[in-house]
């Protein structure tokens, strides 16, 4: 049954799929459990999209922030569909989850918000990878580029390994790099990172003005990524 599901997700277009049990998730955050959405659930479905790595070659403004944002969407017709399909082939209780917005933690002091639950900690319990320094999640073979998404099940499916860390223990090159110093103590000052990193442009477009933290890392696009090059490097 878990390879079964796992085909349904990869056909319809994520790249990488992994399940992680409900017992899993016992230190989340009061409200942000799985079991606060859905109590009759057993299983998390978390898979990942990855973003091409030629979006992170350019400028961020335009090209980088529409398809990051576009795969957000992308992500979300994923688990709607393989939802659909799961509940029929199954015979079960499958929710999709927005991987993204929308969500209804807002502290608008700190311009903190949350979604309904944290998907790259999904992703580290179901073996997708480990969260980075920048807090971004890296994946041995997609790096940090993976957008993730979630579906929860009443199915109870034993849970898949984690992975190994990945995080390169000596370097801090996206904490040192932050222009707007945001990245302190594994934690994101997402009021710092949002007044630098969002805007619009004279035609009143969303726009990026900022991946740096993606972009300098030396897993961005995963273990592979730094193979050719000495450790020393990236210093």
């Amino acid at each position: 049954m878990k390879e079964k599901i796992k085909e349904i997700v990869i056909a319809l277009g994520a790249d990488i799929c992994g399940i992680a049990s409900i017992d899993r998730f016992t230190g989340a955050p009061e409200g942000f459990s799985p079991k606060d959405i859905f109590a009759e659930c057993k299983s998390v479905i978390a898979f990942g999209l990855a973003l091409p790595k030629g979006v992170t070659q350019v400028d961020p403004q335009i090209i980088y922030g529409h398809f990051n944002d576009n795969s957000c969407l992308q992500v979300d017709t994923i688990s709607f569909r393989a939802s659909k399909i799961i509940e029929k082939e199954v015979n079960c209780y499958a929710v999709p989850i927005p991987c993204d917005s929308p969500y209804e933690f807002w502290d608008e002091e700190n311009r903190e918000g949350r979604g309904l639950i944290s998907m790259k900690h999904v992703a580290v319990l179901a073996g997708l990878g480990i969260i980075g320094k920048s807090t971004l999640l890296i994946n041995n073979k997609f790096g940090n580029l993976l957008t993730i998404g979630a579906i929860l099940t009443n199915l109870d499916i034993q849970s898949d390994e984690l992975c190994e860390g990945s995080c390169i223990d000596a370097c801090n090159r996206c904490i040192d790099s932050c222009p707007a110093g945001a990245i302190a103590n594994g934690e994101v000052n997402q009021k710092l990172c949002r007044d630098y990193t969002y805007g619009k442009n004279k035609r009143g477009f969303d726009i990026v003005n900022c991946n740096k933290c993606r972009n300098i890392c030396p897993m961005r696009y995963g273990n592979h990524s730094i193979k050719q090059k000495k450790f020393n490097e990236y210093l």
